[in-house]
């Protein structure tokens, strides 16, 4: 067991660190893209344009060697425009089914708050279920299937803000931030020639990410890290600020995602520290606050902050 957790912990790194040669100083997001991936979920990344969301998800799909499609999202565009349309053939008289974009490994859906509801909805049956169904016929997607979508969170003139359901299908939403000065600077020097992203090569296969989500399972989780993780969810709901908790996919988001950061970490258990570093990625999109709770700067990703005061930690001392 340790060898293949050495094994795995290596597999992924490799990742990280192949990544991390287009995303400058952004560790931490570049290791939650990747716990996303090899816990079989998708990822929400929101933040200011230019800090580098689109980069990450291309290096990502190019440091795993799998097919990478990119969906610039608009007010016109229409779902068909995604999944795929059947159209007919005169040739052969009989209908044929086109593939859209979705039909790929590893789907950058830009900027997915530009699209009107009916486009997003197009993606859930995908994202939740790995099949899409066009014209009665259910497709499987290929494996393994991940979808990165963006979105700018400060411009709302022409943008449709994503569903409780639509968000609740994304395992983590994380954030990119602005690099310090000297980052700006080393980003400055790498892409003086040519961009980093050109002379990127893959570092794993779809197989060794296959490989990769197998792994995750096999990480132990502790009765008490369980209870800790329901505790935590349950304070999503129960919370005087809230408005509307976190579903259970929350529970199973942050009991995958824990697993991986593990694996990352070179574990084959789980500690309350992995599931603490989790909450906010994974639950902060999950539970709105009332309006009389909120208060100015506050938002989803304070409200867990708080929750992770509250609830107790298991095997830590109480406070005296």
């Amino acid at each position: 067991m340790a060898a293949k957790i050495a094994q795995s912990q290596e597999l992924a790194q490799k990742i990280v660190d192949n990544v991390e040669k287009v995303m400058v100083g952004k560790t931490e997001a570049v290791k939650l893209a990747v716990i996303a991936l090899i816990s079989q979920g998708h990822l929400l990344i929101e933040d200011a344009p230019g800090v580098g969301k689109t980069m990450l998800a291309r290096s990502l799909a190019k440091s795993i060697n799998c097919s990478f499609k990119r969906i610039q999202f608009t007010p016109d565009i229409l779902p068909g425009d995604i999944t795929g349309v059947t159209v007919y053939n005169q040739k052969t008289a009989d209908f044929e089914f086109r593939p859209g974009p979705i039909m790929t490994q590893v789907l950058l859906a830009d900027e997915i708050n530009r699209a009107t509801p009916k486009v997003q909805s197009a993606l859930l049956e995908a994202m939740g279920e790995m099949q899409i169904t066009v014209d009665g016929v259910t497709r499987p997607m290929p494996s393994p299937f991940h979808v990165l979508a963006t979105q700018n969170p400060l411009e709302y003139e022409g943008t449709f803000p994503l569903p409780e359901t639509q968000l609740d299908r994304f395992l983590l939403r994380i954030n990119i931030g602005y690099p310090t000065s000297s980052e700006e600077i080393a980003i400055i020097e790498r892409q003086r020639y040519v961009h980093p992203i050109e002379g990127l090569k893959h570092v794993v296969d779809a197989a060794d990410v296959l490989a990769l989500q197998e792994a995750v399972r096999e990480i132990y989780v502790d009765d008490l890290v369980k209870q800790y993780i329901v505790a935590l969810v349950a304070a999503t709901r129960n919370h005087p600020s809230a408005f509307l908790g976190s579903s259970p996919r929350g529970s199973l988001a942050l009991f995958r995602t824990a697993q991986a950061r593990a694996l990352l970490e070179g574990r084959d258990f789980v500690q309350p520290d992995d599931v603490k570093a989790l909450a906010g990625p994974a639950l902060a999109h999950r539970a709105l606050v009332s309006s009389q709770g909120q208060s100015p700067g506050k938002d989803g990703r304070a409200f867990i902050a708080e929750i992770l005061e509250t609830v107790a930690v298991p095997g830590a001392l109480p406070d005296r």
